[in-house]
C-alpha cells in the first residue's frame, strides 16, 4: 500500500516531548534505544517499545521497566478474550537469550493483573496497544486492540474485569500507544460499519452499512474518513476505542492517544500494512500497590 500523503515522523536521539489531549507523551532512552511513555501512567512503570528493541521479548523488556517483576504474555488471536494473571504461569526467561516462540501461551488479547509487581505485555504491528491502570488499587491491564478486537469490544471487556476486581471507572487511566493512523488505514465500508455498530445507537441509524457510515461521519472528530476508492474508507481504530470508553462513562480526560503512526514512521516502528512482515513491537505495564488512600 503506497499513499502519496504518507507522513514520516522523525525524532532526534535526545528526549522528545509531545502532547495529546492534555497528556504528555515522552521519549525515554535505554542503552540508546527509544521507548515511549505517557504522563497519565506516570505512577506505573510502563513503556511502548520501538522496533529498535527487537528481538527482545517481555522478559528482557521487564528488566528495563521493573527488574524482578513477574512477566505475563499471550498468544494473540485478534479476539476479545481477556485473562487474569492468576490463570497463567509467569513467562520464564530463556537462559540462552530471547524467549523462544515455541513456548505455549494462552490464547487471548488482553491481560489484567491481580497482584503487585506483575508485568503484562501485548505486541502490535499496526493494531492498538492499550495500557490501563487504576490509580487507587494499582491494578493494571494490557490490551491488543486491532479492528477485529475493537469490533468485539475487547477494551470494554478489560474494563469490566478491572471493575469486577474493585476498580471505579473514574480512577482508571488509559493510554493508547502508537498504531496505524486513520489517515492512512484503508478498509472496506463493511469493516467500518462493523465497528460503527459498536457505538451507534440502534434507534438512530438504519441497519445498513450506509446508515451506520452516515452516523459516523456526523460525529465530532469522526472515526472514519473519506477514501478515493469505491467501497473504501479510512479508519481510526484508536478513535473507535475512545468512543467505546466514552459510552461506558469514562471521561476522555482519562484517555490519552499517542500521536505516532506505525505505518508512517518506518524509523521507529514495524508496520504489517507497510512491510507485510511478521515483526512486532511490545508494550507493557507493571502493576503497583494502592497509590492513593481508599
Amino acid at each position: 500500500m503506497s499513499l502519496a500523503n504518507d507522513r514520516l515522523t522523525n525524532f532526534p536521539d535526545s528526549e522528545s516531548v509531545g502532547q495529546s489531549d492534555g497528556a504528555i507523551w515522552q521519549w525515554q532512552s535505554w542503552e540508546g534505544l527509544p521507548y515511549l511513555t505517557c504522563s497519565l501512567l506516570s505512577m506505573w512503570s510502563h513503556g511502548f517499545f520501538t522496533a529498535q528493541f527487537s528481538p527482545r521479548g517481555p522478559s528482557d523488556l521487564t528488566e528495563v521497566l521493573s527488574p524482578g517483576a513477574r512477566v505475563y504474555r499471550l498468544k494473540q488471536v485478534h479476539g476479545n478474550a481477556v485473562l487474569k494473571t492468576g490463570l497463567l504461569n509467569p513467562v520464564a526467561a530463556s537462559p540462552t537469550g530471547p524467549e523462544t516462540t515455541a513456548e505455549s501461551y494462552a490464547e487471548a488479547d488482553g491481560l489484567v493483573t491481580e497482584r503487585e509487581l506483575e508485568a503484562v505485555w501485548v505486541c502490535t504491528a499496526d493494531c492498538v496497544p492499550v495500557l490501563i491502570a487504576d490509580d487507587r488499587t494499582g491494578l493494571a491491564a494490557a490490551v491488543h486492540a486491532g479492528w477485529r478486537g475493537t469490533a468485539a469490544k475487547i477494551l470494554p471487556e478489560a474494563i469490566a474485569q478491572l471493575v469486577a476486581q474493585g476498580s471505579q471507572l473514574e480512577n482508571l487511566r488509559i493510554a493508547m500507544g502508537p498504531a496505524i493512523a486513520g489517515e492512512v488505514y484503508q478498509v472496506s465500508v463493511e469493516v467500518a460499519a462493523e465497528l460503527g455498530a459498536t457505538i451507534a445507537p440502534k434507534s438512530a441509524v438504519n441497519a445498513t452499512a450506509d446508515g451506520i457510515l452516515e452516523f459516523l461521519h456526523q460525529l465530532p472528530e469522526p472515526p472514519v474518513l473519506a477514501d478515493r476508492s469505491p467501497g473504501k474508507v479510512r479508519l481510526d481504530v484508536r478513535r473507535f476505542n475512545a468512543l467505546q470508553l466514552q459510552q461506558l462513562g469514562i471521561s476522555l480526560s482519562q484517555v490519552a492517544i499517542a500521536p505516532d503512526c506505525t505505518y508512517s514512521d518506518s524509523a521507529r516502528f514495524f508496520s504489517y500494512r507497510r512491510d507485510r512482515l511478521k515483526k512486532v513491537q511490545w508494550s507493557g505495564i507493571v502493576s503497583g500497590g494502592q497509590t492513593s488512600p481508599s
